[in-house]
Order: structure tokens, then C-alpha cells, then sequence
């Protein structure tokens, strides 16, 4: 699916996400990267086999007040 050179990363591989941004839809709340991967804004996404990946946020906890 991917033109790139170097390819990005395929929807099989860890960095998925590093791939290109295809189609943004903000007001939505998606992102549709080039190697098929559905990107959501709460982190989760789905992937072009129709396998869904759970948002993967840091716990409350993990944030700081300065």
C-alpha cells in the first residue's frame, strides 16, 4: 500500500504508527495512515485485517503538575 521510500512501517510491525498520515479527519477524531492502520485519538486503532488494538493511554497517574 505504501509508496514511500524507505516503505513505512506495515500494520504487522510495532512502529506501526510511524507510518504516514493518508487522510486526517480531526473533527473526527481519526486518522487513516498509509499502511491501512485506522489511527483514533484516543490511541486505539484498527487494523486493515479488521483486528482492533485498545487505546493505550498512560495512566492518570503518570502525569505531573509542575
Amino acid at each position: 500500500m505504501c509508496q514511500h521510500q524507505p516503505q513505512c512501517p506495515t500494520a504487522e510491525s510495532a512502529d506501526r504508527d510511524a507510518a504516514h498520515v493518508v487522510v486526517r479527519h480531526p473533527e473526527q477524531g481519526w486518522s487513516l495512515l498509509c499502511n491501512g492502520v485506522l489511527l483514533f485519538d484516543d490511541t486505539g486503532e484498527l487494523l486493515p485485517d479488521g483486528r482492533i488494538i485498545a487505546p493505550h493511554r498512560a495512566p492518570a497517574g503518570a502525569f505531573t503538575a509542575a
